[in-house]
């Protein structure tokens, strides 16, 4: 009955109002160790459908361009220029030596990328994905390896990457780490703003006591059914209709035996309570002046963008935000859809890097792009199916930039990490690019293993992301 009923409530607060706390749920919480001082905020922005790493990083020498034009040549002749190697984009990385000869570009449409990538704002982390161990292709195909459910499954694998079990699972990392920060003291004021959502968000974002806050894209964030009473020239003739109204909403005079409908009143209160505190803290705010591209993923950047300006009113030294776009399940007309969900990318990240800038906070934001999976390396004509592992940017002030981490595979078939028609078997695991993550955001290594319960079974070495 008590998991139904913490269920029962974050659907509730997700769908209705907010993510405002729950008191009870404080109870089941010890002291920890986090370091919550400051300021830091991880973004995570989600590429649904699949995005095909092998088109965000491409090889660039000449004998690895020629490798990779020989199995691609049905979808680069579709490209046409855009893919020729003389419009690539070549990226310089300061842990070339790693990679011999091997040289690698962004795509034409990543200018953008690429000049923050050239300043040290941005980097690589190539052929990463869910596992549950190191695994390699004589151990996929004979069986022997452990490897995660339902692989190649759009919504199973969505949940992987946010949760380590696919679809079903309620805890995300994002929310576990959200739990250690609030039990160390982070944003004891309104533990709401802790993990906010742009866009509908799988188990990212909760954990045992958070629950996603979602931000509203056009500023409002109370009562909207009312609200249009409240514009009117005799609204003055609405006002007792409004009081009670909202009185209704909020349940103040609700008393009840029961126990789960309490729960639910004080969760309605609590969530206008919590709206109320964010469009108050917003309509104090300063405007931006960085200009936001008008694209989904440009729109919710923005909205994250302002939420992080008035971190101080909502008194949130902790935060973990997530967004999305798709577009990205290019089984046919990848040529023609892709460039332009990639120019949608660059100048989305751009701008919110400026507006970090412009908020004083580049060092204290961090993010990461993430995807249901890879894609093959093998076409199927116009398009690429499901593959598994993939490339990733990293973005901020604090990041490593300009470098290259983890493993690129050749661009050929049949090599040892090969699952099947160039389907990566990722050499890093999603776990091992959030351990890192959890780090530099302020937690303890127990408290990081906590949140991600493969981590233990990969080297121990941390991926060096941040300087």
């Amino acid at each position: 009955m008590a998991l139904n009923r913490r269920k029962l409530l974050q659907l509730a607060g997700a769908s209705a109002f907010t993510a405002a706390s729950v008191p009870w749920a404080s109870r089941m919480f010890t002291a920890h160790a986090a370091d919550t001082s400051g300021y830091k905020a991880l973004v995570c922005v989600f590429l649904f459908g699949g995005l095909d790493g092998h088109d965000l990083l491409l090889p660039y020498d000449e004998p690895s361009f020629a490798q990779f034009s020989r199995v691609r040549g049905s979808l680069l002749n579709t490209y046409g220029a855009a893919r020729s190697r003389e419009n690539l984009l070549p990226v310089n990385p300061d842990d070339a030596s790693r990679f011999g000869s091997r040289q690698f570009a962004l795509p034409p449409e990543l200018p953008k990328l690429k000049a923050l990538f050239d300043q040290g704002r941005v980097s690589v982390v190539s052929n990463v994905g869910p596992l549950i161990e190191p695994t390699t292709a004589s151990g996929f195909v004979s069986g022997s390896a452990r490897v995660p459910s339902r692989l190649f499954s759009h919504n199973d694998q969505q949940s992987t990457w946010q949760s380590s079990a696919p679809e079903g699972a309620q805890l995300g990392w994002g929310g576990l780490f959200a739990d250690a920060a609030l039990a160390s003291g982070a944003n004891a004021t309104d533990p709401a703003f802790t993990t906010l959502a742009a866009t509908g968000v799988g188990p990212f974002l909760t954990g045992r006591r958070a629950s996603p806050y979602q931000l509203s894209l056009s500023g409002s964030t109370g009562l909207k059914a009312l609200a249009p009473l409240a514009q009117r020239p005799d609204s003055d003739l609405f006002a007792p209709f409004v009081t009670s109204a909202e009185r209704f909403v909020q349940a103040s005079s609700f008393s009840s035996d029961n126990v789960l409908e309490r729960d639910m009143a004080r969760l309605f209160r609590d969530g206008i309570a919590t709206n109320n505190a964010f469009t108050a803290a917003k309509d104090s705010a300063i405007a931006l002046s960085t200009s936001f591209p008008g694209s989904p993923l440009g729109s919710q950047l923005r909205a994250v963008a302002e939420t992080i300006s008035i971190r101080n009113s909502l008194f949130a030294s902790r935060q973990i935000f997530f967004v999305g776009t798709g577009g990205f399940d290019t089984h046919s007309s990848q040529a023609a859809d892709l460039p332009g969900l990639l120019t949608q990318i660059d100048d989305a990240l751009a701008a919110f890097n400026a507006a970090m800038t412009e908020l004083g906070v580049s060092q204290s934001v961090t993010t990461f792009t993430a995807s249901d999976f890879g894609r093959t390396l093998a076409v199927n004509g116009d398009g690429t199916d499901h593959g598994w592992g993939g490339h990733h940017i990293v973005m901020g002030g604090a990041v490593r930039g300009r470098h290259i981490f983890g493993d690129v595979t050749p661009a050929e078939l049949g090599h040892d990490l090969d699952a099947g028609g160039g389907r990566l078997i990722p050499s890093l695991s999603v776990e091992q690019l959030a351990g890192p993550l959890g780090r530099w955001w302020g937690l303890t290594e127990s408290e990081v293993a906590a949140a991600l319960p493969n981590l233990g079974n990969f080297d121990p070495a941390n991926l060096d992301l941040f300087l």
